[in-house]
């Protein structure tokens, strides 16, 4: 086996999740995730002898990440499953609990449907820095842009979030309790709020210290404290077996 096939195998095995959980992330649907993996790793395969080491293996591999996903997002447009009204319709008889997780998961519905209409790279930072938690200084390195760039992108994503909550609120006639302000993160993570009005209703702006200040991982492969609580953003038991093509 050439070296080429060894690296790409070690390239594969360590670096999998990362892949798998930032094309999740960047809008690819779950049950087209195995086949861009595949595509992720087709190009690092024709790509590698050409890698230099100039930037860390994450960040390349995010580049090739965010080009598929791009590419998938265009063909995947006309045919969207979720909408908005699909997405928060259809309550049921039920037990406190049936009702709270069936209303996590339409939030998480209604979260995904509203981060697919954004601008890939948007939905990039804004995904990396309220969900996986990377500081902007960490964005920045990922995504091998200025830090500047990553605030702008950051700011325009949440206006543009904003505006469709607000627009859904205003067509339900209704808004649910606001979460503590303890932060986007730990209010989708730590609450029972459905994440899609944990993000609306969270007083964190970039412009302001806190969000340079706070404690946040520096790992670009960052986990969520409970992927429990994210389900379907993350990488399922059963996809976390075989090696590289």
């Amino acid at each position: 086996m050439t070296q080429q096939a060894l690296s790409l195998r070690a390239l594969y095995e360590e670096h999998f999740q990362f892949v798998w959980r930032s094309l999740r992330r960047l809008g690819v649907r779950e049950a087209d995730v195995p086949d861009a993996v595949q595509d992720v790793f087709i190009v690092v395969h024709r790509k590698l002898p050409e890698f230099e080491g100039r930037s860390k293996v994450t960040t390349w591999l995010f580049g090739i990440a965010l080009r598929v996903a791009r590419d998938r997002q265009k063909l995947a447009y006309t045919r969207r499953q979720v909408d908005d009204e699909q997405a928060i319709t259809g309550c049921v008889d039920a037990s406190a609990d049936i009702a709270a997780d069936l209303e996590r998961k339409q939030g998480l519905a209604l979260l995904e449907t509203i981060l697919d209409s954004m601008p890939i790279e948007q939905r990039a930072v804004f995904t990396l820095f309220e969900l996986d938690g990377l500081t902007g200084d960490a964005i920045a390195e990922l995504l091998d842009v200025p830090l500047g760039t990553v605030y702008s992108r950051l700011r325009l994503a949440r206006e543009a979030f904003q505006r469709s909550v607000q627009r859904i609120r205003a067509r339900e006639g209704k808004r649910p309790p606001s979460p503590p302000s303890s932060g986007i993160r730990d209010a989708c993570l730590r609450t029972k709020t459905p994440p899609i009005e944990a993000i609306a209703d969270a007083r964190v702006s970039p412009s302001t210290p806190e969000v340079s200040s706070r404690v946040r991982p520096t790992s670009a492969v960052a986990s969520p404290a409970n992927d429990d609580d994210l389900d379907g953003f993350d990488v399922p038991d059963h996809a976390i077996a075989g090696g590289a093509a």
